[in-house]
């Protein structure tokens, strides 16, 4: 054996001078005991998900992985679209070994977002937390599979809220969350948490060669986007042309107009020729309500432009300024 790999062991003691194990956790700080109870608890909802895509009736099938958690007690499991995006097979395994092969419920390119779902016994799911409850520099908890290596915690803040990142699709997830948690590929499709174990973030991508530039889905979104992929296996929308953020709204300019938002989604690109430019919507105005309904950013107001508004008329309620503006558009329906 070369002298520079040596394996430390120790001879075998009699049983009855074997010491207990040493409780320690009193020396762990605050911030230990936190990660450490959050990881224990979310943990065992997070699962690894290994896929096999066949790209054609010749060719060898490509492997891959990634990582999901358990949305529901009965195997819907959230993860990335571009994690089981034409997989052939879709294999699950969980914290305690077990492996089941999975199908593909429905996926949302546009959010990359996908739901699958396992028939195993004795699932514990996780427990939601408000993406707009998020404040900077709060703590920031991934868990995932990084590489391959499972069940692997790493933990930062939450850098930045109302970031916009370009899907594989080719079109911008907005509002998404930004932190310096660790992620590596196999992170993907796994849940970013809070220091209370609620998952506020799906876990979707880094820059490369950056460092501590990572990204997470909102949790509003993935919760809506899941429960319409239950229901539907497909996500419909209408479209308005208008990419945006969530925004602080000035109190003293609501309470002006009499209006009850403390956040809205601030317009900051608009397309041409789109309803948005036709109802006269500009760069820089907030939308607060669409038709009856507050829009608090741009998750509610992406859960509002469902099929069922393409082609109705709607009143829209934005800030200009010091200014309240009445609006009306027409949303289109939105070309797959």
């Amino acid at each position: 054996m070369p002298k520079s790999l040596q394996f430390l062991s120790s001879p075998a003691l009699p049983e009855h001078s074997i010491a207990p194990p040493v409780d320690d956790s009193h020396l762990l700080d605050d911030y230990s005991r936190t990660v450490t109870s959050v990881a224990e608890r979310v943990s065992r909802s997070v699962v690894k998900i290994d896929v096999e895509q066949q790209r054609g009736p010749a060719a060898k099938a490509q492997g891959g992985s990634g990582s999901g958690f358990v949305f529901t007690p009965d195997g819907f499991i959230i993860t990335n679209s571009h994690v089981v995006h034409d997989a052939s097979k879709i294999q699950v395994k969980t914290l305690e070994g077990d492996s089941f092969f999975a199908h593909l419920v429905g996926e949302d390119p546009d959010t990359d977002l996908a739901l699958i779902r396992i028939d195993a016994p004795q699932l514990f799911a996780v427990t939601l937390g408000d993406s707009q409850s998020i404040r900077v520099g709060q703590l920031a908890i991934a868990i995932g599979n990084p590489y391959g290596f499972q069940y692997t915690v790493t933990a930062g803040v939450v850098s930045a809220l109302g970031r916009s990142l370009r899907s594989q699709s080719g079109r911008l997830i907005e509002d998404v969350i930004q932190t310096d948690a660790a992620l590596n590929p196999g992170n993907s499709g796994g849940p970013l948490v809070n220091s209370r174990g609620e998952v506020i973030g799906v876990n979707t991508a880094t820059i490369l060669p950056a460092q501590g530039l990572c990204f997470a889905i909102s949790v509003n979104t993935a919760s809506f986007i899941a429960g319409r992929l239950i229901k539907d296996r497909f996500i419909r929308r209408s479209y308005v042309g208008l990419q945006a953020q969530t925004a602080a709204v000035n109190r003293t300019i609501a309470k002006f107009h009499g209006l009850e938002n403390r956040t809205g989604a601030l317009a900051l690109t608009i397309e041409p020729n789109s309803p948005v430019e036709r109802a006269g919507i500009r760069e820089g105005d907030v939308i607060v309500r669409f038709g009856d309904e507050e829009v608090l950013g741009v998750d509610s107001l992406h859960k509002l432009l469902n099929e069922e508004r393409a082609g109705v008329a709607a009143h829209v309620v934005i800030l200009r300024g010091r200014n309240k503006l009445d609006l009306k558009i027409v949303p289109e329906p939105r070309v797959a």
